[in-house]
């Protein structure tokens, strides 16, 4: 049997769940962490022939996990190839992701069938972002906030319809993006959350009445605040509300500045702070790509240097990447490092129960780090205990 690959990482600050260990190394074998220690415990019984990568006084962060994307580099869930989701998966850990759901929107239910099929067939590659599950994001959404989402497609929620798709899926499907106030009896939303799969408020009218019943069946989310949902009233405080006044809820952002301004990015960080938010980027196969006009579920969308748009001037996912979405909060917020540790990789992990393996850098867990510095750039990116970006 042939020994596991072994990495050692030295002189970084290491961010661990419980301190930073500054001048520190991290000894990382096969696909896990072993071991995190100060640099001086190494020195005292130092071996030789490993390979060695100096952080040269870089920070050691947990891999970013995206719980909210549909496509990236030309490429989409949707299209329901290997190749689509190789595409992804090879180009995300460039922005710091190390994992991601495989982000569905409301289309035929056969196209949908095709999707969740490509998932459950898809083998996650070495050096490669890995795919942990799917974000079924609709078709149970509400049309008058469909956004992006083509109406045509919307159904009414049904607990055998979403059987269905989780057994084509390979039981992939961790969350599920909803309409509440649809599901008048709670059935679906009861059935999801029994059955572990994270609920989330979104492409919703839901009032802050309905809100509190959905809490109570077991919705545990929403998604891209104040997208594609009540905002605030001083009469009904709406979804935007709801996430603000409710601890048993968790919140997406996209961090970009332009599907949440920034001073309702500071605003959001201010009452729901660090503990219930979760960074993603929504982003569409457009990311990456130069300026123009691409395909997004059957919909024509035109994209310039920050944002995508359909024909109506409707804003259509995003082309935001994950380390500027981390480095926008450092800049529109008083977050911290450790603040973003906690939107973009505790939390989600928490979120999707994948926090036994993910999210943190503690031994025994997969070997997901981002070396950055002080600004959260990223200067190394490695999934799963293999090299995956290396800035030049």
């Amino acid at each position: 049997m042939a020994a596991e690959k072994t990495l050692l990482i030295t002189n970084v600050n290491i961010f661990t769940e419980n301190e930073i260990i500054p001048n520190g190394c991290l000894l990382i074998k096969g696909e896990k962490i072993e071991k995190a220690f100060r640099q001086e415990e190494w020195e005292e019984a130092e071996a030789t022939g490993l390979p060695v990568i100096d952080g040269k006084g870089l920070n050691a962060i947990p891999g970013f996990i995206d719980g909210h994307i549909h496509g990236a580099n030309g490429a989409d869930v949707m299209d329901a190839t290997e190749e689509a989701l190789d595409t992804m998966a090879e180009v995300l850990p460039k922005e710091g992701t190390t994992s991601f759901l495989a982000t569905t929107i409301t289309q035929s239910a056969n196209n949908i069938h095709k999707a969740l099929e490509n998932v459950a067939e898809y083998e996650n590659k070495p050096g490669y972002a890995e795919i942990v599950g799917v974000h079924l994001e609709g078709p149970f959404i509400e049309e008058k906030k469909a956004g992006a989402q083509p109406k045509q497609h919307i159904l009414e929620p049904e607990v055998e319809q979403f059987t269905k798709w989780q057994r084509i899926s390979g039981n992939n499907i961790r969350t599920v993006t909803m309409a509440p106030e649809k599901d008048k009896d709670g059935a679906l939303i009861r059935y999801l959350a029994e059955h572990g799969v994270n609920v989330s408020a979104g492409h919703t009218e839901a009032g802050i009445e309905d809100m509190k019943q959905a809490v109570g069946y077991g919705v545990s989310q929403v998604t891209h605040i104040c997208n594609a949902m009540t905002g605030l009233h001083h009469r009904d405080i709406g979804v935007v509300g709801a996430a603000f006044t409710l601890d048993d809820l968790k919140a997406e952002l996209i961090a970009d500045g332009i599907h949440v301004s920034p001073e309702m990015i500071d605003l959001i960080y201010r009452n729901i702070g660090s503990g219930r938010l979760m960074l993603i980027t929504d982003a569409l196969r457009a990311k990456c790509l130069k300026p123009g006009t691409y395909d997004l579920g059957g919909q024509q969308a035109t994209v310039n240097e920050d944002r995508a748009t359909l024909h109506d001037g409707t804003l259509a996912g995003s082309i935001l990447k994950m380390c500027q979405g981390a480095r926008n909060m450092l800049e529109m917020t008083e977050a911290t490092i450790r603040d973003v540790i906690e939107m973009a990789s505790v939390n989600p992990a928490k979120q999707i129960q994948l926090y036994d393996r993910k999210g943190s850098i503690t031994a025994g867990k997969d070997a997901d780090i981002l070396l950055v510095d002080d600004e959260l750039n990223i200067h190394y990116t490695i999934c799963r205990g293999e090299i995956a970006f290396k800035e030049e």
